[in-house]
């Protein structure tokens, strides 16, 4: 199960504030606790900085990996802040993300094809949000051939089903669930991911919905999570579901986490 640690995002107040007075001390210590948590990728996001996008995510790419020995999940829309970063980024990123929106598939495939990297496939359409298991299924599979057809490989492309909060629709659990066996089933080799907490958006008990969907979706085949590797509790969920479903060989992960202080329960 790939781990992508999601809290350098200026989405939070503290992170935009650090990328504001360019705090890089604050900054790398956020990145250095989810990568001792057990991040495999650390994300990076810049995108309440607008016009200066491009400047500020070249920043956080060069702060984290300065000291951070992981690769980043580079986090935009934003084809020309995405095209610098890649070129700051050492090693081999993941690139989050494309959809079927035209403009921005026709501008980011440049982007996902010019170097190796791992890419974020979101099921969007052409023109809307996708509201069923069939409709996920179907845009993630053309996103799968268009990509493919462009040279990606298959493994390294991340489908993922849009999870949408459950407080507005109680079917989207299930919808999103649904994609993940599809798309997996359909395309053996392939990846899927979602932004967990979405799931739980304007409901009571975050965490403890966050961390049982996790363990459904990681039984309906789901390959990646963005979540926050710092939460030992989810950590925990991960790992013992992992161990469970036969994916930990003699449960040495979840023994050394447990023996390090990494996971609670």
């Amino acid at each position: 199960m790939i781990v992508v640690g999601e809290k350098i995002n200026t989405s939070r107040k503290s992170i935009e504030e650090a990328v504001e007075k360019r705090d890089a001390a604050f900054i790398l210590k956020v990145a250095r606790e989810q990568a001792e948590a057990g991040a495999n990728y650390i994300d990076v996001n810049a995108g309440t900085f607008l016009d200066r996008e491009v400047d500020c995510l070249c920043w956080l790419v060069e702060t984290v990996q300065s000291e951070v020995d992981l690769p980043l999940s580079l986090d935009s829309p934003n084809h020309r802040a995405l095209s610098e970063a890649i070129k700051c980024h050492k090693g081999e990123p993941m690139i989050n993300s494309i959809s079927l929106e035209e403009d921005r598939f026709q501008s980011l495939l440049p982007v996902v094809t010019s170097q190796p990297c791992s890419v974020v496939a979101l099921c969007m359409g052409k023109t809307a949000m996708p509201a069923t298991v069939e409709e996920r299924v179907e845009v993630g599979s053309e996103l799968i051939q268009k990509l493919t057809d462009h040279g990606m490989p298959l493994e390294k492309i991340y489908v993922d089903p849009l999870v949408q909060p459950v407080s507005v629709d109680t079917g989207m659990g299930m919808a999103a669930l649904g994609a993940i066996n599809g798309i997996m089933r359909e395309f053996p080799g392939v990846n899927t991911i979602c932004g967990l907490s979405n799931i739980s958006f304007g409901l009571p008990l975050r965490h403890l919905i966050n961390r049982n969907f996790l363990s459904l979706a990681i039984s309906y085949g789901l390959s990646a999570a963005i979540l926050d590797p710092t939460d030992k509790q989810i950590m925990a969920t991960l790992l013992s579901i992992e161990m469970l479903l036969g994916k930990d060989e003699y449960c040495g992960s979840f023994i050394d986490a447990y023996q390090s202080g990494r996971i609670t329960g």
